[in-house]
């Protein structure tokens, strides 16, 4: 598409932060970026490994030097950087559990530093959400709690560790996503809590990430009744502005949550949902998906023009927008001038992996029952019993336990259950049974196949890696996240490698 020149085309480029396909900048991607385009947004499509994507990163800049890259790299189960083996760091809700906010500030400055390598400039974590429903289908081991105290204590400590290594943290996704039903990739979510609930629970969080100097924050596409009734919050000035702006004093870079997600994508066009949430007051619209030509993000940009023109969009809120992301594209090339090393890093180093794994050892817990055979002398059948998780998570998520097993006894076999009516392989015999499952609390079907597999062996070993719910098995472990990190602690104590640490091991009663 030929490049147009005025000043409000080039405005409305730099609020858009769209993805794109591949390990190497497109030719429509460069073109965009000489144009203007302030960001983009890295997924494990992009990605295979930190020297390609610095290399990626690189080429990004050669057309813009300003621009804004974004990944998605919470640690635990969403990862992009770590999606073909699992994240050397177990995630949010292990570190809740340990409650350690030394070790938080330490696992974020170990992600900045591999973010830092690539010359990444902005990370979309750390997850501020409260958890306060167990049966949320998005937010769950994202989170690091239940507790709105816990969780502003550790949402502090990820943003300063993440931020000393030079790479911005986005705290998400205000005003609150972690009492919802629904999977805003799927549908708009809706928080029913009362404004008191929200002030006490939600906010919270977003309060200590402001205060610890958050360099961007996250909208989430939630409808919350009772700050604004009629639009979710991606499209609510009364959110954006009012609440986050003037109340909790919030000068930095505002972002939205991915705008094909259905939450919003089914209310409006792309473009009108992009001039809506500028209008609203954030600063930079994230779009996951592109068309492979770019044609979209060009719609995209006239689509802000043209409200512009229409006197829909005051051309200085959307100079305002532009202004609050070239301060972050600064604000990164000033740090990343003094950080620079002489060799950058290509690969999670030792401390960090041990790091990683430490975590996750102090993370896990374990009940055991009188029928407990551990650690295992045979191989095993691994059953992972796995609906499919959040959308946040990138598909086709490795089987880890399967393989770190299998890596400590040859001969492990794995088999995965997707759906339900799906029937269980044959359990008969000697060999051991270890059945992974995730938040099964929320899915009766997975419930129901691990009692029967328990049933036909009463020996089975349960790994819970998401919410814990009520300990079945003559083993039950929680690992309290996804991540290769808790995979290999757990296969190792199962086979005799790990000692449980003193409080972590109870038995069954």
């Amino acid at each position: 598409m030929p490049a147009r020149s005025s000043s409000l085309d080039r405005l409305a480029m730099t609020v858009l932060q769209p993805g794109f396909d591949g390990v190497a900048p497109p030719a429509w991607l460069r073109g965009a970026l000489a144009d203007g385009l302030g960001g983009t947004v890295l997924f494990a499509r992009n990605i295979v490994d930190v020297g390609q994507t610095a290399a990626l990163i690189a080429a990004l800049r050669e057309e813009n030097p300003a621009v804004v890259v974004a990944a998605d790299e919470e640690g635990g189960a969403v990862t992009r950087f770590e999606a073909a083996l699992g994240s050397s760091w177990p995630g949010n809700r292990a570190l809740g559990v340990v409650d350690d906010v030394v070790r938080t500030e330490h696992v974020a400055r170990a992600i900045g530093r591999l973010l830092a390598a690539a010359d990444v400039t902005l990370n979309y974590a750390p997850v501020a959400d409260v958890n306060a429903n167990p049966a949320n289908p998005v937010i769950g081991i994202r989170s690091f709690g239940p507790d709105p105290d816990l969780v502003a204590r550790h949402t502090a400590a990820w943003i300063t560790g993440l931020q000393a290594e030079g790479v911005a943290a986005c705290a998400k996704h205000f005003p609150g996503h972690g009492d919802t039903v629904t999977d805003s990739h799927l549908a708009l979510a809706t928080v029913h809590a009362s404004l008191d609930v929200l002030r006490e629970r939600d906010l919270p969080p977003f309060r200590a990430a402001v205060d610890a100097g958050v360099r961007s924050i996250m909208c989430g596409h939630l409808l919350v009744p009772a700050l604004d009734p009629d639009v979710p919050a991606t499209l609510s000035r009364r959110i954006l502005t009012g609440l986050l702006r003037e109340e909790l004093g919030f000068d930095g870079m505002l972002v939205t949550d991915a705008i094909e997600m259905r939450a919003v994508a089914a209310l409006h066009s792309p473009g009108e949902v992009a001039v809506r949430a500028l209008a609203a007051g954030a600063d930079a619209i994230c779009v996951g998906v592109s068309s492979p030509g770019g044609e979209s993000v060009y719609a995209l940009r006239d689509a802000i023009v043209e409200a512009v023109r229409d006197g829909r969009l005051p051309e200085e809120r959307l100079a305002e927008a532009a202004a609050r992301v070239l301060a972050l594209a600064d604000w990164h090339a000033a740090q990343a001038a003094e950080r620079r090393p002489a060799e950058p890093a290509t690969a999670v180093d030792r401390a960090a992996e041990e790091l990683g794994l430490d975590t996750a050892r102090a993370a896990m817990r374990v009940v055991m029952s009188d029928a407990a055979s551990v650690p295992l002398s045979r191989p095993p059948l691994v059953i992972h019993v796995a609906p499919r998780m959040s959308r946040a998570v990138e598909p086709g998520a490795p089987a880890g336990l399967t393989r770190e097993l299998a890596g400590l006894l040859p001969g492990t076999e794995g088999h995965t259950i997707m759906t339900e009516a799906t029937a269980l392989p044959d359990l008969s015999g000697d060999r051991p049974v270890v059945l992974v499952v995730h938040d099964a609390g929320r899915h009766e079907w997975v419930r129901e196949l691990v009692a029967t597999a328990v049933r036909a062996r009463p020996d089975a070993i349960v790994v819970e890696t998401g919410i814990p719910a009520e300990a079945v098995g003559a083993v039950y472990v929680t690992t309290h996240g996804v991540s290769r990190a808790s995979e290999r602690v757990v296969a190792r104590w199962l086979t005799g490698g790990e000692e449980p640490r003193p409080g972590q091991e109870k038995a069954a009663g």
